[in-house]
């Protein structure tokens, strides 16, 4: 009785005449990977009030202004960018209850076979034996979850909503004026061999 209250040191205790379970099969240290994972994605996000500010908002000046603000913003709201497609494509499928499912379904797929996957620990998606590389992975995924929304029926309306996504958020990367900081952030992204006057 004197230990009640207290916290055990391991969630499981190790087996007799065997060696512990490896941290990888413990369900909460998947849950604990997935917070911060999340987090980690979550922080990439810009504020919202800094996308949404009606102040930076102007026509560019010439093509070179629009490629340039375009590229900029590109780069600095990619995640914001990403979650407005995200939530016109969901938004659209509200109309089609078994499309929204088989989204949610798929959203659950690509989040535990490649999102939340523990890449650095010996975890390689295996397929009949062998291990799958993230491209491989990648593809997969792509092709099951377009082929089953598109079997759903919710073609035109996911195609659409897509459209609207895209043209949404390249409207704004064209008319929101960056500041200098962000073009500094597009040249990190977009140069494919760093400046060598260092």
């Amino acid at each position: 009785m004197s230990k009640y209250g207290t916290i055990p040191a391991s969630s499981s205790p190790t087996p007799p005449g065997g060696s512990s379970s490896s941290s990888s099969t413990n369900p909460l240290d998947f849950i604990s990977r997935a917070k911060a994972r999340g987090a980690s994605a979550l922080a990439a996000r810009r504020p919202w009030r800094e996308l949404a500010d009606p102040r930076a908002l102007s026509v560019p000046r010439g093509f070179s202004d629009a490629y340039r603000r375009a590229r900029a913003n590109l780069a600095h709201f990619a995640a914001n960018y990403a979650l407005v497609v995200l939530a016109v494509v969901f938004a659209s499928l509200l109309w089609h209850p078994v499309s929204l499912l088989v989204f949610l379904a798929c959203f659950a797929a690509w989040l535990f076979l490649y999102f939340l996957r523990d890449r650095d620990a010996d975890q390689a998606l295996l397929i009949c034996g062998r291990p799958v590389g993230d491209g491989v992975v990648i593809a997969l995924l792509s092709a099951v979850t377009l082929g089953l929304l598109l079997l759903t029926g919710a073609t035109s309306n996911i195609l659409i909503s897509l459209l609207v996504g895209l043209l949404v958020v390249l409207l704004h990367a064209l008319l929101h004026r960056p500041a200098d900081s962000i073009d500094e952030e597009a040249g990190r992204w977009y140069t494919p061999v760093p400046p060598s006057n260092y």
